[in-house]
């Protein structure tokens, strides 16, 4: 049974499936939202010698300060953790629940 659907299939020069077209809203709602991504310039920051902590805090604009607000602890503690290339998850997460962002972008 044939069941129509939006999807275009466009075949290769060799006969076999080379693309798919889908409408446009299908495209966006199944694609990975950019809340997954990894800005450019936080890439860049680590490729310099940050940490993948301290490139985000900077590409967001806050301060060690600022951070250390949001997850209420010290400025001093907050350096440490910042600069540790060797978070515990259960850091990790907090510092990306602090950034609000996943924990997985912390973790590259």
């Amino acid at each position: 049974m044939n069941v129509p659907t939006n999807i275009q299939i466009i075949n290769g020069p060799d006969g076999q499936p080379a693309y798919v077209v889908i409408p446009y809203a299908e495209y966006v709602a199944s694609r990975n939202s950019e809340k997954d991504l990894i800005p450019h310039e936080v890439i860049c920051r680590t490729v310099e010698g940050a940490t993948p902590v301290r490139a985000w805090r900077e590409h967001l604009g806050l301060t060690q300060d600022d951070m250390a607000g949001r997850l209420g602890i010290s400025q001093s503690a907050y350096a440490q953790q910042e600069n540790s290339n060797r978070l515990r998850k259960s850091s990790r997460e907090r510092i990306a629940a602090a950034l609000r962002i996943e924990a997985a972008q912390l973790d590259f």
